[in-house]
């Protein structure tokens, strides 16, 4: 078997601890400590976040939606594939190097997808973005630390607790969509989501799609 080669390290900002970009023959790992938390085999549940959220929201012409992390753009690149041409992406991305690895050594996964005249990148933290940004967006995809749970950054919180909730929901537009990618289920977060006055539904998914892999989870939560 290939040995995995440590390609880069990146700080997340925050003292949120470091990411780890590593290779092996065609397959990339990013690691936080001994956690993985992106493989590029492994790309159904996020492709479904965005399928998922798209599904709820496919009837509006010049959709905007917002997508809190890059990853490894599998998120990017299915919504990209269901979206039309009025459609507009933006991209927010807390720690830059995770940017230049998509368009350094992991090109060939990301296929060009950075450089689609749909697609804004932002790169800064996706808390502020979406306080800054009431009533522009038709969806808000976030697949942003481990989920609800997190893992790397404390200020995550922000994202999901009572206060963030609110927060993405005010940055929606009437019937706008909420979707949280996670690697596990959270009833507490289901119950935060309907009192911040969301129409919340859970659905389970699968880290390689109809393939199997481990299961995860996407909230779907509509502002009425």
């Amino acid at each position: 078997m290939l040995p995995w080669i440590h390609l880069d390290t990146a700080s997340i900002p925050g003292n949120g601890g470091e990411l780890r970009l590593k290779q092996r023959g065609q397959e990339f790992s990013i690691m936080l400590g001994a956690n993985e938390l992106m493989n590029s085999r492994l790309s159904g549940s996020e492709e479904a976040l965005a399928t998922l959220a798209h599904d709820r929201i496919r009837e509006r012409a010049s959709a905007s939606l917002l997508i809190g992390g890059l990853g490894m753009g599998f998120t990017l690149r299915a919504a990209l594939g269901v979206l039309p041409a009025d459609a507009r992406l933006t991209v927010a991305e807390l720690v830059p190097a995770v940017v230049a690895w998509a368009r350094g050594p992991m090109a060939d996964v990301f296929k060009g997808c950075l450089d689609d005249p749909r697609v804004e990148i932002h790169e800064g933290d996706v808390v502020e973005l979406i306080r800054s940004s009431k009533g522009r967006f038709d969806a808000i995809l976030l697949d942003v630390d481990n989920g609800p749970d997190g893992l790397t950054r404390a200020s995550n919180d922000r994202l999901y607790d009572a206060g963030g909730l609110r927060a993405s929901r005010e940055a929606l537009r009437p019937g706008g969509v909420l979707a949280v990618w996670s690697s596990g289920p959270d009833p507490r977060f289901t119950r935060r989501l309907k009192e911040a006055g969301y129409a919340a539904e859970v659905v389970n998914t699968r880290a390689n799609g109809k393939r199997g892999g481990a299961r995860h989870v996407i909230w779907l939560a509509v502002r009425g």
